[in-house]
C-alpha cells in the first residue's frame, strides 16, 4: 500500500494552491486555486494540469479565496466529474467569487482580442466564462464543521474551523493504508485568534502530517485592536480637514471587517456620523452571504445581531450598486468614507475614486491590505510623488495611512503556537509562502527538532 501527496501549486509562492492525495484506491484533490500573475503566465499555468481531472474521486475545498477555488471551473472543463466538498458558506461565496472571476477574464480577453485582431493573430479565449462559473456550485456538497464524511473508498474527511474567512476550513483526512490510518491536516490558509466576526482557529489533534501555510512565516502582526484605533484616528483627522476617506479593500472578509469596526466606532460615538458608502456590487453580495450564514460567525457577533445590533446595517451606512450613484459621490463634497474594490487598486470602482480624490490634501487614502509589487496600491503605499491612473499622471497629495494590523493570516508566532498544539507530527510541509518567508520559518521549526520540508512544484512525496 502507498499514500502519496503531490504538490501541484501554491508551493514556494502564495498563489494557485492545489495538492493531490494519491492512494492505491483513490485520488483526492485539495483546493483548485487560480495562479495569479502576468497574463501569459496566468493562462499557461492555469490551463496546464499535471494530473487527470477525470480520475478524481473528490475535490475538497478549504475556502472561497480565488487562489484556492478559482480554477474549479477550469478543472470541470477538463473532465472533473466528482463531488466538491466544502462548508455551505464556502459554497455560496464561491458562486459569487467565481462568477466575478469569469467576468474579469471575459473583459480581459475582449481587450486582448482587440489587439490580436489588429495584428492578425488568433483570437484568445478565457479559461472560463461567467456563465460556466455559475454552473460550478451544482457539483458542491456541503459539509458541516466536525462532520466526519467518507469521500472515497479509503478516505474520510472532517472540516474544522480555520478562522481565516467565513466558512474557511482546516481539512483533516483520515486515510486507510492497510491496517493503519494516516491522518493528514491541511491548514492553508490559517486564521488568527481574536479576529472580528470569526471564531478562533480549531486545533486538530492526532495528526501524522501537517500541510501548513507560511505566508507570514517571518513576520509579526500588530494586535487587531490596533486596527480599530488607527481607523478611528484616520477618520477623525480627515473629517477635521473636511475631506474624504478612500479605502481600497478586498471584497471578501476585509470589507466586512472594516464595516464591523466602523459600526463599533459609530455606536461608541468615537467618530462623527458621516456617510459611509460601500461601493462594490460584489462586496454587497458577499456581505449578504455573511448576513445569511450567521452560524459561522463568533458568538459575540451572533449575539449582537440577535439583539438588533447588526454590524452590517447601521444608520449612516449605505450600499451602492449602480454606476450612477457611484459617480455621484465625486460631486458630493461632504466628508465621507468610501470603501471600494479592488484591494490593490488595479481595477474596479476604486480607480475612479482615486482619480477624483488623490490630488486633494484634505483627503486620506486608507490602506487596509497587502499591496503587491508593481501595483498602483504599492505605489501609493510607497508614496510616489506621481502615479498613473487610466494612463494619466496624478500628484499624490492625499494623506496615505497604512494599517497593517488587518490580516486574516497567522503570523510566525501564531503559526508556531498552532504547530505546537498539533504535536507530535512525523513531518510538516510548508506551502503558500514566498521562499524567503517559508525558509526562515522552516529553519525556526527545525531548530526545535521538528521534521520540516518545503516542497517543490509537482513534487510527489510518500507518506509512510
Amino acid at each position: 500500500m502507498a499514500v502519496k501527496i503531490k504538490f501541484l501549486g501554491g508551493v514556494r509562492t502564495v498563489t494557485g494552491s492545489s495538492h493531490l492525495i494519491l492512494t492505491d484506491k483513490s485520488e483526492i484533490l485539495l483546493d483548485a486555486g487560480l495562479f495569479q500573475g502576468r497574463r501569459e503566465e496566468f493562462y499557461r499555468l492555469n490551463s496546464t494540469f499535471h494530473y487527470n481531472p477525470r480520475k478524481l474521486d473528490a475535490l475538497i475545498l478549504s475556502h472561497a479565496h480565488i487562489d484556492h477555488c478559482g480554477n474549479i471551473p477550469g478543472v470541470i472543463k477538463n473532465g472533473l466529474r466528482c463531488n466538491i466538498y466544502a462548508t455551505s458558506a464556502t459554497k455560496d461565496l464561491c458562486k459569487v467569487m467565481l462568477e466575478d472571476s469569469g467576468k474579469i477574464q471575459e473583459e480581459d480577453i475582449r481587450y486582448v482580442n482587440k489587439i490580436n485582431r489588429r495584428l492578425g493573430l488568433p483570437l484568445a479565449k478565457p479559461l472560463y466564462s461567467r456563465k460556466e462559473a455559475a454552473k460550478v456550485t451544482k457539483r458542491f456538497r456541503s459539509l458541516s464543521y466536525d462532520q466526519r464524511f467518507c469521500v472515497a473508498k479509503d478516505v474520510f474527511v472532517t472540516l474544522r474551523d480555520a478562522g481565516h474567512i467565513l466558512g474557511s476550513s482546516i481539512i483533516v483526512l483520515d486515510i486507510k493504508d492497510g491496517d493503519r490510518i494516516i491522518r493528514l491536516g491541511y491548514a492553508v490558509d490559517l486564521g488568527r485568534k481574536n479576529l472580528p466576526l470569526l471564531n478562533n482557529p480549531h486545533l486538530p489533534r492526532g495528526l501524522d502530517y501537517l500541510v501548513l501555510e507560511s505566508t507570514y512565516g517571518n513576520r509579526v502582526h500588530a494586535p487587531i485592536e490596533e486596527a480599530k484605533e488607527k481607523l478611528c484616528s484616520a477618520v477623525n483627522n480627515t473629517v477635521e480637514r473636511r475631506g474624504k476617506v478612500i479605502i481600497p479593500s478586498f471584497t471578501l472578509e476585509r470589507t466586512q471587517e472594516v464595516i464591523y469596526f466602523l459600526s463599533m466606532l459609530v455606536k461608541d460615538k468615537s467618530i462623527p456620523p458621516i456617510p459611509i458608502y460601500v461601493d462594490s456590487p460584489l462586496a454587497i453580495d458577499i456581505t449578504d452571504i455573511f448576513k445569511y450564514h450567521t452560524a459561522y460567525l463568533n458568538s459575540q457577533t451572533r449575539s449582537s445581531i440577535e439583539h438588533g445590533n447588526d454590524p452590517f446595517e447601521f444608520l449612516n451606512l449605505r450600499y451602492i450598486r449602480s454606476q450612477e450613484e457611484s459617480k455621484g459621490l465625486n460631486a458630493d463634497r461632504r466628508p465621507m468614507i468610501i470603501i471600494a474594490g479592488s484591494g490593490m487598486c488595479e481595477s474596479g470602482r476604486i480607480l475612479h475614486h482615486l482619480q477624483n480624490n488623490i490630488e486633494d490634501t484634505r483627503n486620506t487614502i486608507l490602506v487596509v491590505g497587502y499591496m503587491a509589487k508593481d501595483t498602483l496600491g504599492k505605489k501609493i503605499v510607497d508614496e510616489q510623488r506621481v502615479v498613473r491612473i487610466f494612463g494619466i499622471e496624478y500628484e499624490l497629495n492625499a494623506e496615505v495611512v497604512v494599517i497593517n494590523a488587518f490580516s486574516g493570516h497567522a503570523d510566525k508566532f501564531e503559526l508556531k503556537d498552532f504547530v505546537s498544539g498539533c504535536l507530535p507530527l512525523k513531518r510538516i510541509f510548508l506551502v503558500h509562502g514566498d521562499e524567503e518567508q517559508a525558509q526562515v520559518f522552516a529553519d525556526s521549526l527545525s531548530r526545535e527538532g521538528l521534521n520540516v520540508y518545503i516542497p517543490y512544484k509537482d513534487e510527489e512525496i510518500l507518506l509512510n
